[in-house]
């Protein structure tokens, strides 16, 4: 069975909403190791990205206070990851993007740390559509994201995992990624349920999941919501997050 009908119907995987929302998160193991997923169709699912209080313009920093943003449309949020890094104020790394305002700008140099381990990439949510594209694509497509997250290191580019991954390497954390359908229409949010090496996190997104792009999003700090699961994974303020919202009426 492909990893896309692995996702929507081995596993069970647990159905938040009514008809138009469709998140579905649920548990899955590929070479001995566990993982949560949560997939999201993006003709149905209203995904979103999340940085800042509209009104005070202070970050959210937390899950809690992204339903409580929603409160106001008379909606919830029914699933959400941290997506992507930022600095001690929060503020995103690279390139940020929310209900098309530019936040802040794309990097594409080198630089240290994992967001700097180019080839990175960026998270960019279309009408519609979700797409994982490598940054330096990105900049020579400029696709008009109206939501967008800049983050790396890639995980899968073109079917091929990063090229400086490390089969072997000692540097395990619970991480957590999104990878994106080649049509846009799916995307899926994994976080590891114990610590693992980038080789094996990226090998879960290629070979279980059978995706061409994969972003890593974070590690140590990875953090999932996901109320269906009753999970609410609790730590340091957030910077970027990604969530869906259905209407409160439908939990």
């Amino acid at each position: 069975m492909s990893g896309i009908k692995s996702c929507l119907a081995a596993l069970a995987l647990l159905v938040i909403g009514q008809t138009g929302f469709a998140a579905t998160c649920g548990a899955e193991r590929y070479a001995g190791r566990a993982y949560t997923v949560c997939v999201v169709d993006l003709a149905e699912d209203d995904l979103r990205l999340f940085l800042n209080d509209a009104e005070t313009g202070k970050p959210l920093g937390s899950f809690a206070n992204v339903d409580r943003l929603l409160d106001a449309e008379n909606r919830a949020l029914v699933f959400g990851m941290n997506a992507g890094m930022y600095h001690a104020d929060r503020r995103p790394v690279g390139l940020y993007v929310e209900d098309s305002k530019g936040i802040t700008p794309l990097v594409t140099r080198e630089g240290p740390g994992n967001f700097g381990l180019l080839p990175n990439g960026v998270f960019c949510i279309r009408e519609g559509r979700a797409d994982v594209i490598e940054s330096l694509r990105f900049e020579r497509e400029a696709p008009a994201c109206r939501d967008a997250s800049q983050s790396g290191p890639m995980l899968v580019i073109n079917g091929a995992l990063h090229p400086r991954f490390l089969k072997d390497s000692d540097s395990r954390y619970i991480r957590n990624g999104v990878g994106t359908s080649a049509d846009g229409r799916r995307a899926w949010f994994v976080i590891s349920d114990s610590p693992v090496n980038f080789y094996t996190f990226g090998l879960f997104f290629r070979d279980h999941l059978k995706l061409s792009q994969a972003l890593y999003f974070d590690g140590k700090v990875s953090r999932l919501y996901a109320p269906g699961l009753e999970r609410f994974d609790l730590g340091f303020p957030l910077g970027p997050m990604v969530g869906v919202a259905a209407p409160r009426a439908a939990q």
